[in-house]
């Protein structure tokens, strides 16, 4: 049995793209596998132990069941392992964990740092404006595995363009790569702003409908066209509930009362994300009562924890309630809350004890631009990125100096500052969302 269970171990990393075939075709597999595993290992004895195995009645049955369970109509047969004593069908999320874990175990640790970082392309290829996924391009993505790409209006220019770019894109990455793109609608939509698609218009008139139902379709709308060009993420919709006469968010929220923002976040994540794009909540923990930018310097709010759990929060408990992917975290400073002014992208407390503790989310979280004068003026890009990993955020997005950020995460690990657990620990969050259509693939929605 130990040889049978060696060769089902070098199997294992393509037993996840078989499916099954049809019911009574099963036991001529097993036993054609049996065959081979005794030709294979020229033991008699072996096969002759495995076919008494299979003779016994019971643990036969149990074997169909095993198989049929995993998943339907597999184009090969796969190599069959005898039940153990917690013989059952097999979990869905275990299958998945088992695709992401197969996936990471194989990447090296150059690799499992870069899949962190969330870029431009011209951070990527060390140009000034990208417009086209050239030569240039394949190289740095072998070169640098890189996590995701983000695009601004600079790097959209039409219909044919922007395809083939994206499409050049995905298929030179060495592994699945996030494509993102600001598509709010209203005035940060980026494709809509390029004459490429009908802007869905500010979520603050959508909220002034009081109908959910116009979030979802304005949701769908944008997740039919970006899918349609080849992104798999956008970075929506805007989950702060604003004060009035705030004008550092101002029309891109759906608006001030927290009872009619959750109900339209949560239907927007469920367009977005039924038709193939990831949606990402912003801006963790909300700053809706802001007055300064995180752009432009140090933006802090003096609510407490239970005034962020009454006003905010319900709407992200919302995004989460409807399987939001992503949640950005931004760069205030809430030191009624935190007890000092470091920024939420960089605090523990925040991101790992009330957004996973407090709120239970465990999707990816992903920091706000990093490049941001709130982060920059206070922190090295080494320095950020390292501190937002250790305070359980999974993905840099847009450091200042990528290179810098991208060693000082790869020395982290190095000097034990981070473990490389830590590293999959986020890629785990990471790969289960990269890998879902694949697996969807194999067992079927």
């Amino acid at each position: 049995m130990a040889k049978n269970e060696d060769f089902s171990e070098e199997m294992d990393r393509r037993e996840y793209r078989r499916k099954r075939r049809v019911r009574n075709q099963m036991i001529s597999y097993i036993v054609l596998a049996v065959v081979l595993i005794g030709v294979a290992v020229g033991s008699v004895i072996g096969v002759q132990k495995i076919l008494k195995m299979l003779s016994d009645k019971k643990q036969a049955e149990e074997l169909q069941k095993q198989l049929q369970e995993l998943s339907e109509n597999e184009e090969e047969p796969a190599v069959i392992e005898a039940p153990d004593e917690q013989t059952g069908p097999v979990a869905e999320t275990d299958y998945l964990e088992e695709i992401v874990n197969s996936t990471i175990a194989e990447m090296p640790l150059e690799d499992k740092v870069a899949g962190l970082f969330f870029i431009t392309p011209e951070a990527l290829t060390d140009t000034d404006v990208v417009v086209r996924a050239g030569d240039t391009t394949k190289e740095k993505l072998r070169e640098c595995a890189v996590g995701g790409l983000i695009y601004f209006s600079q790097n959209i220019k039409d219909s044919a363009q922007l395809s083939e770019m994206l499409q050049n894109t995905l298929t030179w990455s060495k592994y699945p790569i996030f494509l993102a793109v600001d598509e709010e609608g209203g005035s940060v939509s980026r494709v809509a702003e390029a004459g490429l698609a009908d802007n869905v218009g500010p979520m603050s008139e959508i909220g002034a409908s009081g109908d959910a139902a116009v979030a979802r379709e304005a949701g769908t709308k944008i997740g039919t066209y970006l899918s349609g060009y080849g992104f798999n993420l956008d970075f929506a919709p805007v989950a702060d509930v604003i004060t009035d006469g705030n004008t550092v968010i101002g029309d891109r929220s759906f608006g001030t009362d927290v009872n009619l923002v959750s109900p339209m976040v949560a239907a927007m994540v469920e367009g977005l994300q039924d038709n193939g794009v990831s949606a990402c909540l912003k801006h963790f923990p909300g700053l809706g009562d802001t007055t300064e930018d995180t752009h432009e310097g140090l933006a802090a709010s003096e609510k407490t924890l239970d005034e962020f759990t009454a006003q905010d929060f319900p709407v992200y408990q919302a995004g989460i309630g409807a399987g939001v992917k992503f949640i950005m975290v931004s760069h205030l400073s809430a030191p009624n809350v935190v007890g000092d002014n470091t920024p939420a992208s960089l605090s523990s407390m925040m991101i790992n004890d009330i957004l996973r503790g407090q709120l239970g989310y465990q999707g990816v979280v992903i920091t706000d631009a990093m490049n941001m004068t709130a982060i920059t003026d206070y922190y090295t890009s080494e320095q950020a990125a390292v501190m937002a990993l250790q305070a359980g955020a999974d993905m840099i997005l847009m450091p200042e100096d990528f290179k810098a950020a991208y060693q000082g995460v790869l020395d982290a690990v190095n000097n034990g500052t981070l473990t490389e657990e830590r590293i999959d620990e986020s890629l785990r969050r990471i790969y289960r969302i990269k890998k879902y259509e694949e697996y969807i693939s194999i067992v079927g929605e």
